[in-house]
């Protein structure tokens, strides 16, 4: 099995082919990254910026550069010595124009008796015998059909008309009443929907990749790229969608011929991947939160939780309560469709109705500390919730009890449903809710993370690492992707505020009197965002600011916009572009914290960059990548400009420290390291610094064994602190042989070096063992 030294991730689309991919490879061979890490490329949506809504999965995209682009692009990533790994989407396809899509469309004409019926996940008894369809303004809009072309039409939507079920004076309604399929009001989409989506998002129709046939078509294109040496790994998306992940991962190793794998899979807080998982690991977002506490000041937390607390009327968030909350409103909300199905599961023996049976679900999923099972593994996770579920509300004890048997049998359809389903509450709940109302710090709510988990001191962090080298040695690490809340170098930026939570306080009170906008734990959330990704346009600003009220939902919501409210978040953002007074407040916090922010933001990456794992680079992110929730995160790479800055530096002009060019530097240095002398990163072993401000630097070395020294990274933790402490001082950390810095050049040691020497022109440095030679 190959597998990569590191990867480089590129967001395919029209805008951005495949073709531009296999023009960039140069730079990124010389960036140092060593395979080209691809975003989903099978035939999307038109016009899709993502590729996960997959509308035919037997080609490559023709907007995305068509199979002569993937050839284009794997010979380029050959040519240079790189492999290929791209994202695969086995859960959905996309829906959203069925005459885009063969196998909806087919569905849609013929039925049940369509080639491709088994394909879906239809509970085709609950509208009789048809697909329910969530595309009308309200029911009533049925008298807005037209016949066209021998098609209905709906405004600019198509839908086919089954063999048989026109002629010419027929009333577009009664044709419509004889079709598979039933179209009816969006906003029934929550209780009445009878196919399985993704999450809440009724374009995108789950697939039954559980069955041999449909997993053959689904991916024998998937298939030609190994068969062909086109491709040479896989990044799974969302595999708790699918309703025998294990058995899907069997399948595909065999597909790929053993390629190497990895799941875009959450891992809460104690969790791990299940052993029958054939995959090499996650996408890292279990790494990016253990990265990102360790620059966050655990002393900050009494006062921003005394912020928060007075924010919300004077008691502080009970995140544990919040959740519970978010989660039941999910269920009984945009997922209500989902949680009734499997009520309806329930076998009539055991004399619970629909209703009851729907509420005592929806309570144990609310419970659930993890997003799914895998049973049998973790049916102690489901014990657990239901125990939660049943002391939460005693009133569903016997519910409760008559479930849980039904759902710890993994061979029960109800219990197959269910473990899909957990997940997309959590996701919806959590993720996509929650994180947008606990609001004490940014950095925290982050895609994988645990909120409550404050900061981490380098011993636990340490203790981490060791055992992730010990067991998920090849999973990916990563700060950034197309799905991150905040990019690696805003989320930098706001941990500076745990160091000065005082500060913080007194320029909120500026901004929110200035600017003021009637949701206390709001502002905080976009006052944070907007000091995080500055400076930023008005455009994206606005774009964030209405995307996270609404997911919010406390003040206003995507189905029912608050206008009122909505005009003083609007005014808010204007004012930072307006109001010189709330200007100068937003820049002059910006000003102070930003030297801490770039050594933040070169520490977080050298240690990712070092650490055990794979590690990845979202596109352009060697410069500040100071993105914020998607879209946003999905701007276009001047690689040309990046590729201009790598040549100075390597023409031997070093870059200033604090320049987004520094992190170039220590981007490209490092990955040249993971490629090219991979036997330096074969262990790994915490460093101990001796002195007053040891507590400030993480260090740690890659090298196998004491005999073979490796790469030893050093980084700068809570750097506010450190300067107001005087810096260094005598602080000192212990080399064994001589080492270089590969940053800068410059030799040191053996013995006591000072690390206001090593952290001299950088606040990180990156040694190897110099073999005698020092300069």
């Amino acid at each position: 099995m190959k597998v990569p030294a590191s990867t480089y991730r590129l967001q395919i689309r029209r805008s951005f082919t495949l073709f531009d991919a296999a023009a960039t490879v140069p730079y990124l061979k010389d960036l140092g990254a060593d395979w080209v890490y691809l975003s989903p490329i099978l035939t999307a949506e038109e016009g899709s910026d993502h590729g996960y809504d997959v509308t035919d999965p037997s080609a490559v995209d023709p907007e995305r550069g068509g199979p002569e682009g993937l050839l284009a692009l794997s010979q380029a990533a050959r040519a240079h010595g790189m492999g290929v790994l791209v994202d695969i989407v086995p859960n959905h396809v996309g829906v959203a124009t069925p005459v885009q899509n063969p196998w909806w469309w087919s569905l849609l004409k013929e039925g049940k008796d369509s080639p491709y019926a088994d394909a879906f996940d239809v509970e085709w008894d609950l509208a009789g015998g048809k697909v329910r369809l969530p595309m009308l303004g309200s029911d009533d809009d049925l008298a807005k059909l037209e016949i066209v072309d021998g098609e209905l039409r709906y405004y600019d939507h198509r839908f086919p008309l089954a063999i048989g079920t026109y002629s010419a004076g027929d009333s577009a309604q009664d044709v419509h009443n004889r079709q598979h399929y039933q179209l009816v009001g969006w906003r029934r989409a929550d209780a009445d929907l009878n196919y399985r989506r993704f999450f809440a998002v009724t374009t995108l129709a789950g697939i039954r990749v559980e069955t041999p046939r449909v997993f053959e078509e689904a991916h024998a294109e998937v298939g030609r790229w190994f068969t062909e040496d086109l491709v040479d790994g896989l990044r799974v998306d969302h595999p708790d969608g699918l309703a025998d992940p294990g058995g899907y991962l069997r399948w595909l190793k065999d597909l790929s011929g053993g390629a190497y794998i990895l799941v875009e899979k959450i891992l809460e807080p104690g969790e791990v991947l299940p052993c029958e998982f054939a995959c090499e690991g996650t996408t890292g977002y279990d790494a990016l939160a253990d990265v990102d506490r360790l620059f966050v000041d655990p002393a900050g937390q009494p006062g921003l939780d005394d912020l928060d607390a007075s924010l919300r009327g004077g008691s502080p968030a009970d995140y544990a309560g919040m959740i519970l909350g978010t989660k039941r409103m999910i269920a009984d909300g945009i997922l209500r469709s989902e949680v009734l199905r499997l009520a309806r599961l329930v076998p009539e023996a055991a004399g619970l109705s629909v209703t009851e049976a729907a509420d005592a679900l929806a309570e144990i999923i609310a419970a659930f500390p993890v997003y799914r099972t895998y049973l049998p593994t973790g049916a102690e996770v489901l014990n657990e919730a239901a125990g939660a579920a049943a002391g939460h509300r005693p009133e569903l004890v016997g519910a409760v009890d008559t479930l849980l048997p039904l759902l710890l049998d993994p061979d029960n359809a109800i219990a197959v449903r269910f473990q899909q389903t957990s997940g997309m509450v959590m996701a919806k709940g959590v993720e996509d809710t929650a994180f947008y109302r606990y609001t004490r710090l940014g950095t925290l709510t982050e895609v994988g993370a645990e909120p409550t988990e404050f900061a981490l001191e380098p011993a636990e962090f340490h203790r981490r690492m060791e055992r992730r080298q010990r067991d998920m040695p090849l999973s990916m690490t990563t700060l950034s992707t197309h799905d991150t809340k905040r990019s690696e170098d805003a989320r930098a930026r706001i941990s500076v505020i745990a160091e000065l939570p005082a500060e913080w306080a007194d320029t909120l009170v500026t901004l929110r009197r200035l600017a003021p906008v009637p949701d206390g734990p709001f502002e905080n959330l976009l006052w944070q965002s907007i000091v995080g990704a500055w400076p930023a346009s008005r455009e994206r600003l606005q774009g964030y600011a209405e995307k996270a009220a609404r997911e919010a939902g406390n003040s206003t919501t995507w189905t029912e916009p608050d206008g009122a409210f909505e005009k003083t978040v609007t005014a808010a953002v204007d004012a930072v572009f307006d109001n010189t007074k709330v200007a100068a407040a937003l820049t002059a916090f910006v000003d102070r914290i930003d030297a801490h922010a770039a050594s933040n933001s070169l520490s977080a990456k050298l240690v990712q960059l070092a650490m055990p794992g794979v590690p990845d680079v979202y596109q352009g992110s060697e410069f500040w990548e100071r993105s914020l929730t998607d879209p946003d995160n999905r701007r276009p790479v001047d690689f040309g400009q990046r590729r201009d800055e790598l040549a100075t530096i390597d023409a031997g002009t070093l870059p200033a420290a604090g320049t987004e060019a520094s992190k170039l530097l220590v981007i490209s240095r490092a990955l040249r390291l993971r490629r090219d002398q991979p036997e330096l990163f074969g262990g790994y072993s915490p460093v101990q610094a001796a002195g007053a401000a040891a507590g400030h630097l993480v260090a740690f070395s890659r090298g196998a064994a004491a005999e073979a020294p490796g790469v030893l990274a050093l980084a700068t933790r809570l750097p506010a602190g450190l300067a107001a402490g005087g810096g260094w001082r005598d602080t000192a950390v212990e080399l064994s042989v001589p080492m270089r810095d590969e940053l800068t050049g410059v030799g040191y040691g053996p013995g006591s070096v000072p690390v206001a020497e090593l952290l001299g022109t950088y606040p990180v440095a990156l040694l190897v063992p110099a073999n005698g030679e020092t300069r």
